[in-house]
């Protein structure tokens, strides 16, 4: 039931990793959620849930290096077992000229190798979650942790299905005939608003949603394998978007087009800030194929906190941008919207290509989770 190491990358690669499989596009959510709760209280919040998340990590690879010691520890009871069958079916004669040639050119190699230089907790073997989980839980526990990964990855299922086809009626959308440039700064548009001649909104969304099931649903049936230039592509994508957002979100400021004053704190919008902070930081799942395949990992806690540390940075950095440059009631739920306007941005390509950034990542992980939950 293990599954293979794969290729082994420096811990360095590891740190990059684990950088782009915690910032995805639940830091899309965020901007609105900070000037809905104020900047201080959102600020306290997220270094909070960002220790909190980092220490769950170390309880996970601790979890690992546990699997792995147990894993470790039968495989030698079974060295052990297959030698002493062997000793017992020969005669005295052979035992003694075995035993011999196995002191002297087996045993202290072996003894060596395994009592001194492999460490049994070191974590070699790949041991997913679900597998740890019946190693050191009982059958209940082990239902509760299925029950708990189900549930999430349903909930991130379900929060992509509903990502891609709003992004894509907010885009394409217009509310009268001569607006042209996607989502204006003071518009509020209702489900019931026109889209296109007699659509509404909500029907465009729900035709939208349709295609995006057609389309992708079938995927959940196959095996993922070989990911590899999709994940790539993907996450150039990823950092051509958060730069270009966080840099014309500078220059706006620069140039006095400050629009945003978030409150120093609101209490009643810690309840959606909560979640969105936890869902940003959600990596545990993935440990298992991330940490294993590091090549050393004598300073793998030193380097997944200095992770944290630059996540939270890049968090501060992308949220505080958004809600200094635009106002708390103009930022919408997925920030990549608020550059689709023409006062904003003036080249329409990038308009097109931030408005429309979620659908493209989203895509591309929807299969891979739909897989896991199946």
């Amino acid at each position: 039931e293990i599954t293979e190491t794969g290729e082994l990358y420096s811990p360095y690669v590891g740190l990059v990793y684990m950088f782009n499989l915690i910032v995805g596009t639940g830091a899309l959510t965020m901007p609105k959620a900070f000037a809905t709760a104020g900047w201080l209280v959102s600020l306290v919040l997220l270094v909070f849930l960002g220790f909190m998340s980092f220490v769950t990590t170390t309880f996970v690879v601790e979890a690992m290096a546990a699997a792995n010691a147990q894993l470790h520890w039968k495989r030698m009871e079974n060295h052990q077992e297959e030698e002493d069958d062997d000793s017992s079916t020969a005669s005295d004669s052979d035992v003694l000229v075995q035993d011999n040639y196995e002191r002297a050119e087996k045993r202290p190699i072996l003894s060596v190798q395994r009592r001194g230089s492999l460490n049994l907790f070191e974590i070699t073997d790949r041991v997913e979650m679900g597998q740890m989980a019946s190693m050191f839980f009982n059958k209940v526990g082990v239902n509760l942790f299925y029950f708990c990964i189900i549930t999430y990855l349903y909930g991130d299922l379900a929060i992509y299905a509903a990502a891609v086809p709003f992004s894509l009626m907010q885009v394409t959308c217009s509310a009268t005939s001569n607006e042209s440039c996607g989502v204006e700064a003071d518009s509020k548009h209702n489900d019931t608003d026109p889209c296109w001649g007699p659509l509404r909104r909500v029907d465009a969304y729900r035709i939208y949603l349709a295609v995006f099931t057609l389309l992708l649903g079938p995927f959940t049936f196959f095996d993922v394998q070989k990911t590899k230039y999709l994940q790539i592509l993907t996450s150039l994508m990823r950092w051509v978007a958060f730069a270009i957002m966080i840099v014309l979100a500078l220059v706006r400021i620069g140039h006095g087009h400050r629009e945003g004053h978030p409150p120093l704190a609101d209490l009643s919008g810690v309840r959606n800030l909560f979640g969105v902070c936890v869902y940003s930081f959600m990596c545990q799942h993935s440990l298992p194929s991330l940490v294993t395949p590091v090549s050393s990992k004598r300073r793998l806690t030193c380097l997944v906190f200095l992770d944290y540390v630059l996540i939270l940075a890049f968090y501060g950095l992308l949220c505080f941008t958004a809600i200094f440059c635009f106002r708390g009631d103009s930022l919408m739920d997925m920030y990549t919207l608020n550059f689709a306007r023409c006062d904003v941005v003036s080249s329409a390509a990038v308009r097109f290509f931030l408005g429309l950034f979620p659908v493209f990542t989203i895509s591309t992980n929807f299969p891979i989770i739909a897989v896991t939950l199946r």
